[in-house]
């Protein structure tokens, strides 16, 4: 039986991913150069892909065999796949599913999704994958800011999932920074968070946009100034639905970054400091942006579902053509900081979450960042209701602010009918009362999308 540290070598893995832009050798790589690099780490994934049995069934039932794929140009050849296919194979093969290829006494990390919506995913790692990944993440703390002397506040939770675990890994492994482990406000209570984060001086604070926002009004409800009592100056997660000037507004004016990425594939793309769109990490993800209904490429600008393959996944799970159903669409022009890399916008929303209203597509994880875009009185807490009238779909959200007014809620639906071109109805309420229904102080993601229509 080998051991964890035994399937490393930690210094060539930092050759292979740097994990600090700053040596430079990611700017001294040339598209061109990028391209070979990816072809090659390419054939070795997909020459792993047939050794597991759920892409080599996959693969041959879309008419392929092993030496049919010679480059990146075939890539469109192999079949795309989602959550559902991975569930439907853990299913017949329980527990793990036959997507996977450990070998007997092989190490294995096992996380799994939340299990929200049903029985959870089962998330596998070997050392190399494992490590890899909490590099590419250190690697974007590294470009917005982080750096060994911060201590570090992480608001991901932890038990199976795999985000807390992952983001300390990261940080202790690769960053070498402080951390403060507190996990959700379920995990530590959100009043002891703020007092944790004034008695060790956190200077980083990391999670989700919804938790972090809601620590900034527990800290002046407990007597503590963001940006004074609780030295915060950086903050790194995910916003795609959330208004950042708000967000760093409420924590004393500290720079906000995002960042992209899902379970299966660990970071995907961050934020830098040039603020110019997230930079794909290209060196270890193929990334493809198609339109949903066709699996086609769109053109840069243009909304697309995301669609991943892990260039460095080559040991335990293989990624390969993996369809997230999160929507975004590349960055046109060149990259500002040097790097060969693409640039994406942040999370648009979710192809399989999206909702048709009178014929206009609508996201509900978007409705927020408009009405707190436009609205000072927005708090950034709502809830969306899917509702039905007739054979009409129907939307309506609450949205909470400090003075709830009739008067409030028709300006908000005026924005949402000019911006969205149909009309959604809106209900100003006063704050912390869609907590209950959002679930926000226990859940990593707060709900944002009730369906009332059966």
């Amino acid at each position: 039986m080998s051991r964890y540290f035994d399937a490393l070598d930690p210094a060539e893995l930092a050759r292979n991913y740097p994990v600090t832009e700053s040596v430079g050798t990611l700017r001294a790589l040339s598209r061109a150069k990028l391209r070979a690099l990816q072809e090659a780490r390419f054939l070795r994934i997909v020459d792993r892909g047939w050794e597991i049995p759920f892409y080599r069934r996959r693969w041959t039932e879309a008419g392929l065999s092993p030496g049919d794929i010679r480059g990146l140009d075939d890539l469109a050849r192999l079949p795309t796949y989602d959550k559902s296919d991975i569930m439907a194979s853990v299913e017949a093969n329980p527990p793990f599913g036959d997507f996977h290829g450990r070998e007997p006494g092989q190490p294995m990390i096992l996380q799994t999704t939340s299990g929200t919506t049903g029985r959870p995913q089962p998330l596998l790692w070997g050392p190399k994958s494992r490590e890899v990944q909490n590099m590419l993440l250190a690697r974007l703390y590294s470009m917005q800011g982080m750096g060994p002397d911060d201590i570090v506040h992480s608001v991901y939770g932890f038990g199976m999932v795999n985000g807390g675990h992952y983001i300390r890994e990261a940080v202790h492994h690769w960053v070498g920074a402080t951390l403060l482990s507190a996990g959700t406000g379920a995990e530590t209570r959100s009043v002891q968070q703020v007092h944790l984060m004034r008695d060790f001086g956190a200077t980083v604070l990391v999670g989700f946009g919804d938790y972090i926002r809601r620590l900034a009004d527990v800290a002046r409800e407990a007597g503590l100034e963001p940006g004074r009592d609780i030295p915060v100056r950086m903050i790194s997660g995910h916003f795609g639905s959330d208004n950042r000037d708000m967000i760093s507004e409420a924590w004393g004016g500290a720079q906000v970054y995002d960042w992209y990425g899902v379970g299966d594939t660990g970071a995907i793309s961050a934020e830098g400091p040039d603020r110019s769109g997230m930079h794909i990490f290209e060196d270890a993800h193929l990334i493809e942006v198609l339109e949903p209904e066709t699996q086609r490429p769109v053109e840069d600008g243009a909304p697309g579902e995301i669609v991943c393959t892990c260039l460095y996944k080559d040991d335990i799970f293989p990624i390969i053509r993996f369809v997230t159903h999160d929507m975004t669409q590349i960055v046109p022009g060149s990259n500002p900081l040097g790097l060969p890399f693409r640039r994406m916008q942040g999370m648009l929303g979710r192809s399989d979450n999206m909702i048709k209203l009178r014929g206009i597509n609508v996201y509900p994880h978007g409705i927020g960042a408009l009405l707190t875009g436009a609205f000072a009185e927005a708090s950034g807490e709502y809830i969306c209701r899917l509702g039905r009238q007739g054979d009409d779909m129907t939307l309506s959200v609450s949205v909470e602010v400090a003075q709830p007014s009739v008067a409030l809620g028709e300006a908000m639906e005026a924005l949402l009918r000019e911006r969205l071109g149909v009309r959604i109805g809106v209900e100003t309420v006063v704050t912390g009362s869609t907590a209950a229904l959002t679930q926000i102080e226990a859940r990593q993601k707060p709900i944002r999308l009730i369906d009332e229509t059966d």
